[in-house]
């Protein structure tokens, strides 16, 4: 299977595991799946650093390549047609970040592991993180 992981989701998993669901961690432990993380992800990390509302061990250039090697985690760039897919979306959801990774999930047809209620809104699967 593969699952894309909502940015808040990977913080918990590299910081406070218990919070993610049963299922999730299943999903995530298991080795047959390939677990992605998108660019958008390392874009709101990156911005949400540089303003002091995220604290990482160390900047955000060496902590997510590090944390993504080390867990196997697949990235998952955005291409045009994803950035352009959030055209069509519906506009119940107002965080860029969010809405790209919404948009990678419909193109690619992977579902999100996710906390945020916002995503049931669209048409995707979920796997819920909690």
């Amino acid at each position: 299977m593969k699952v894309l992981l909502d940015t808040h989701c990977w913080l918990w998993w590299l910081t406070d595991y218990e919070k993610l669901k049963e299922e999730a961690r299943e999903i995530l432990e298991n080795g047959s799946n390939i677990v992605f993380l998108s660019v958008a992800s390392s874009w709101e990390i990156a911005i949400k650093y540089s303003i002091g509302k995220l604290d990482l061990p160390e900047p955000p250039e060496r902590f997510v390549p590090k944390r993504l090697m080390r867990d196997a985690i697949s990235s998952l760039p955005v291409q045009h047609i994803h950035a352009l897919r959030v055209a069509e979306l519906p506009y119940h959801h107002r965080d860029p970040f969010d809405r790209l990774i919404i948009a990678q999930s419909i193109v690619e047809g992977f579902p999100v592991i996710t906390v945020d209620r916002q995503f049931e809104l669209y048409d995707i699967e979920i796997i819920w993180a909690r």
